[in-house]
């Protein structure tokens, strides 16, 4: 059955649930600044959905310039509804919206790419992959840093659902399908609004399944000369406490999500 959801309470249910776009792009600016001793202005993000990050991305500085990259139509006009049209006209001229393909986007040499949502895990070929990394190693300055976000550990190749509780919002993350041979998957999000009602399939992924060393070992062959791994810490009852720190061996928890930096 079809998802009764406007396109806002879509976007509005997707964004509480998965994205923290001020918290990531503080996370980007922090680390950028500690890496290479000074703060980042261009800003470019790939997958860019509703262009969240984008908008909180210049309300940093008035400097500060950032360029949206999706191909589909649909969740740009909604970021321009929920979140561009916030802005003051100042920071308006400074978000770019391009409805092009992540592979051959023109943009001006940024200081920070990224690719979040574990978006990049549409291309499916090791061939398709180090072309986009290709492409985003093309588009940043001398001083440059690609972030992604990924996800493994053993729970999540398996068929379970994921379930989080939220203020009038549950929140359901499902594997429907996992191949071992190719990690051709399949995920969905579904969502029970505050009045209970269940609403199935509102967004479908169909991946790859990539592991951390074989992205990172693409990123080199695409021509980063180094790579950096960000794993979450620990609080009091020992779930995530929401805090990222450069790491190269952890234990492999049962589901897990963690950032890769790239750098130029």
């Amino acid at each position: 059955m079809k998802s009764q959801l406007t396109l806002d309470q879509k976007y509005d249910f997707y964004e509480r649930s998965v994205q923290n776009a001020e918290g990531e792009i503080s996370f980007m600016h922090d680390e950028y600044k500690r890496i290479y001793g000074h703060r980042p202005f261009i800003f470019r993000e790939d997958f860019c959905g509703t262009g969240a990050m984008s908008c909180e991305w210049v309300k940093q500085d008035k400097n500060c310039e950032a360029y949206g990259v999706d191909l589909d139509p649909e969740p740009i006009k909604m970021g321009i509804v929920r979140h561009f049209s916030k802005l003051d006209k100042s920071a308006q001229k400074r978000v770019h919206y391009l409805q092009q393909n992540v592979m051959n986007a023109k943009t001006p040499p940024a200081d920070v790419v990224c690719a979040f949502n574990f978006s990049y895990f549409i291309f499916k070929s090791r061939k398709e992959m180090v072309k986009y990394f290709k492409a985003v190693r093309k588009s940043l300055k001398k001083q440059g840093v690609f972030f992604l976000d990924i996800f493994a550990g053993p729970e999540s190749q398996k068929l379970v659902t994921d379930v989080r509780k939220l203020k009038n919002l549950t929140y359901y993350w499902e594997c429907q399908h996992f191949n071992p041979f190719t990690h051709d998957c399949t995920f969905a999000i579904h969502f029970r609004d505050g009045k209970g009602k269940k609403h199935n399939n509102v967004f479908t992924y169909h991946w790859r399944f990539w592991t951390m060393p074989e992205i990172r070992d693409i990123l080199i062959e695409a021509g980063f000369s180094k790579t950096v791994v960000y794993w979450e810490g620990d609080d009091d009852k020992g779930n995530g406490n929401g805090v990222f720190t450069p790491a190269e061996d952890a234990e492999n928890c049962d589901a897990w999500v963690s950032y890769i930096a790239a750098l130029t």
